[in-house]
């Protein structure tokens, strides 16, 4: 899943996810007072656009620069509340200590050795910010099919919880039915949900 991976993925529609922000997003950072917010796989900027509209400065990040001038075009009323960048997180982690928010809808994060990738997304939460990691339920794909890919590969919320340490505390952990229909042609009736507020 490189970036001619979603490049490409990206040519072959016109709009390729529902422009709405993800219900888990909605959901969890209603709440939450704006402050600095990291919308890691920010695709065609639906959840950028959201926490920008309720007063978040936001940087949203995908490897995808098609994805990314889709949601720079769809973003010109708020060019001075969303900051869009290309990157790769397994090359270059985030700024450490900077985000209020750190939401990762849905963002395909390949296991790694050392978990550098994971780790500096960990770090790029700010002390008394939050942490939202949100996956598809594995068992909802049907068993013995070829997906294409292996979830085992990824990096799930329920792992990523086992790396918080005691600077964290962990308010959600969870799987629980989407708010919205699954994509057309998957399988996805669940989500695996991950809140968590560093205190340090």
């Amino acid at each position: 899943m490189d970036a001619q991976f979603w490049d490409e993925r990206y040519l072959s529609r016109d709009q390729l996810f529902s422009g709405a922000p993800n219900g888990v997003l909605v959901t969890e950072a209603t709440d939450l007072p704006p402050g600095q917010a990291l919308d890691l796989g920010c695709g065609e900027g639906a959840d950028a656009l959201w926490l920008a509209r309720r007063g978040w400065q936001v940087t949203g990040v995908d490897i995808s620069q098609i994805a990314l001038q889709r949601a720079a075009a769809a973003a010109a009323d708020l060019a001075d509340r969303v900051a869009w960048t290309r990157a790769d997180l397994t090359v270059a982690p985030p700024p450490a200590g900077a985000f209020d928010l750190v939401s990762a809808q849905y963002f395909p994060l390949v296991h790694q050795p050392d978990h550098a990738a994971l780790r500096g997304l960990l770090a790029a939460v700010a002390p008394g910010g939050t942490l939202l990691f949100v996956g598809h339920d594995p068992a909802d794909l049907p068993p013995g099919q070829d997906h294409g890919f292996d979830p085992g590969d990824y990096y799930q919320p329920g792992e990523v919880a086992e790396f918080l340490g005691h600077g964290w505390t962990v308010l959600i952990d969870e799987t629980r039915p989407r708010t919205a229909p699954a994509p057309a042609g998957t399988h996805h009736a669940h989500d695996t949900v991950l809140r968590a507020r560093r205190l340090r």
